[in-house]
Parts: structure tokens; sequence; C-alpha cells
């Protein structure tokens, strides 16, 4: 079973886009929130979202601001939102995780973000990883502190002299920078995409109006000021100890710099203390590993972690009704009705 829903964003404008996805037959024992990359939408990891509610799971996901059909107009794909953009994106997925949560208060809730999802999830876990049972990072990097302020410190320029609607190509090359010469990143060639090793996958991604538009200087900005702010000694720091984080991406995957940049990001866990921590990496997979050729295993190992780690006093709802959403239509919910458009 399928809902989408549009919730207030913390923009206090725009209606943002939701799915939550449920089974008719199975149980739930869990919930999981997914947070998308950039230039995406939620829509994407339908096939994944299908494959886990079948395994027992709750899931839900929304599209970021200037994503998918939180988009308003087309001039807005790309664009977040005034002042601090990255704030307000993470105060929207804060939005939805509390009340999904109201939804499911004894359901054990974890978190997936891939790409630029998984630098929002890295910051999430900064100031409200204490909610969560546990978190899975995919397809996340490292990235120098010096590049990331050069590239926010030319950003910044350039948005007092165009505007922070801009887009800029020259940023837009900056950021597929060397890591991704050897791979095509137009759709041109999809055998040999950085994406995955898929060419329908990758014909699917590049003939979609939703994927594949250019950032705005807004959207840059939010990207690179998160993740600045994951590489942090501090941010780190403030992670629960006692959270499960599992880090994942593909040995081939140029965001993780070819596995580097996401070893770099597992030794920091570590030496910050968290306790629980694991990294894996599949040799010969591209960026979206959710959509390789062998994704099979990718859900399997991803299932397996989940389910390894759902608490073992956690208790049974006996509210929940395999499936039932007339919760949803919620017209005290503080931020604004949440609205159930089509099933």
């Amino acid at each position: 079973m399928k809902k989408h829903m549009r919730f207030l964003s913390t923009d206090g404008i725009t209606k943002i886009h939701a799915i939550l996805w449920l089974s008719d037959t199975v149980k739930p024992k869990a919930v999981i929130q997914l947070v998308h990359g950039m230039v995406e939408h939620i829509d994407r990891y339908d096939d994944f979202a299908r494959y886990l509610t079948g395994q027992g799971y709750v899931v839900v996901g929304h599209d970021h601001l200037g994503h998918g059909e939180s988009v308003t107009d087309e001039e807005k794909y790309g664009y977040f939102a005034e002042g601090d953009p990255a704030r307000v994106l993470l105060q929207d997925m804060h939005r939805l995780h509390v009340f999904i949560k109201q939804q499911y208060p004894n359901l054990p809730y974890f978190m997936l973000g891939h790409s630029m999802g998984s630098y929002l999830l890295r910051r999430y876990l900064s100031t409200q990883g204490d909610g969560l049972a546990g978190a899975v990072v995919v397809g996340t990097g490292h990235e120098s502190d010096a590049s990331l302020t050069a590239g926010l410190v030319m950003i910044r320029s350039k948005a007092k002299i165009h505007g922070w609607d801009y887009r800029d190509e020259k940023m837009t090359n900056m950021i597929f920078n060397s890591n991704y010469k050897k791979f095509d990143t137009t759709g041109a060639d999809p055998e040999n995409s950085w994406l995955t090793k898929r060419t329908d996958i990758v014909e699917a991604y590049y003939s979609d109006p939703r994927c594949g538009f250019m950032f705005t200087l807004n959207g840059y900005e939010a990207l690179l000021s998160t993740i600045l702010f994951c590489g942090q000694k501090r941010n780190i720091q403030a992670i629960p100890k006692d959270l499960p984080i599992l880090i994942t991406s593909g040995e081939d995957d140029p965001v993780g710099g070819m596995g580097k940049g996401v070893k770099k990001v597992y030794d920091a866990y570590v030496k910050a203390g968290i306790e629980d921590v694991s990294c894996k990496l599949y040799p010969g997979d591209r960026h979206e590993i959710l959509n390789e050729t062998d994704n099979a295993v990718v859900y399997a190992d991803i299932k397996d972690w989940l389910d390894a780690h759902i608490p073992e006093a956690a208790p049974a709802d006996p509210s929940l009704a395999y499936g039932e959403t007339e919760v949803l239509v919620d017209p005290s919910y503080a931020y604004g009705e949440t609205e159930v458009l089509r099933s």
C-alpha cells in the first residue's frame, strides 16, 4: 500500500510531498525514513520501499524542497529556501520524523540517507540522533575543509552578483570533480554512467524531468555547508555513542572517492567512540547501490542489519492495523494539516 501525503515545510509556504509505504499483510516491526539525494525524488525508492514493507517495515520519505512533487514551478528546481537552506531541509526531515513517530509511537525508528541525503542524515545525527534506533548512511563521502570553504566563498560571492537562484555551470563542474572523470555524467553513455551499471536505471533517470536538473547557488550553499558540518570533529563527537550506524557504498562510487572517502568517514566515527559502527563497500558498484546489478544483495544486507538492530525489548503496538492510514489526516498536527492525496 502506498499513500501520497503533504505537510507544511518549515519555510512556512511550501506543501512538502511525502510517501508512506505499508504492507497489507505483514505486521510492522519498525519504521524507516528515507532521505533522498540531490536532483532526484523519493519515488525512485519505490522498489526498495516495497521490499522493506514486505519484510515488516513501515517506510516513509519526502521530496526535499526544490525536488520532485514538492516543487511548485520549474524555476524552483534546485532551490531550497532563503536564509539558511540546510537548516530548513533538516527541520523538514524532523517534522516528518515527529509526525510519523506520533502515528507509530511504539515502533523503533530508523533513518536511511543516500548521497546528499547521507550528508543531511549525518548532520541530523549530531542534533537528533537520540530519537533513532539506528542509521544507514549510503553513498556518502569526505571532502577537505579547504576545498569546501573555498567553494562556499565562491558560491557566496557569485550570489551577491547574480542572486541565490542563479545556476552556474562552472560550479556544477567543480562539484563533479576529478573523481568523476572516468565516468559519463551526462547520460550520453549509459554503460559508463557514474550512477550504476544498470543501463535501464540510467536511461530512466535522464529521461525523467524530475532528475538531473542543475542546482542553484542556494542548493550548493546547503550542500557544501552540510558536508563541511559533517566533517567537523565536534559535530561527529555530538553523535550519540550508542547509536548503531551502517555506512555502505559502492567501491567505484566517485562521491566516496572510490571508497577512500567512505573509509575516512568510518574511521572518524570509530575514533569518536561510536560503539556500533560498521562499513561495507560493494566491489564494482557505483553510486546508486540500491539500483545496482547486485541490488538484491544490497537490499538483503540492509534488511539484515536493520533486523539485527531492532531493540529486543521493543513492545508490539496493538493499535496498528496492518496499514491503517486514516490517522494521517490530522488537523491538529502542530506543523500544519497533513493531507493524504492519493493511494
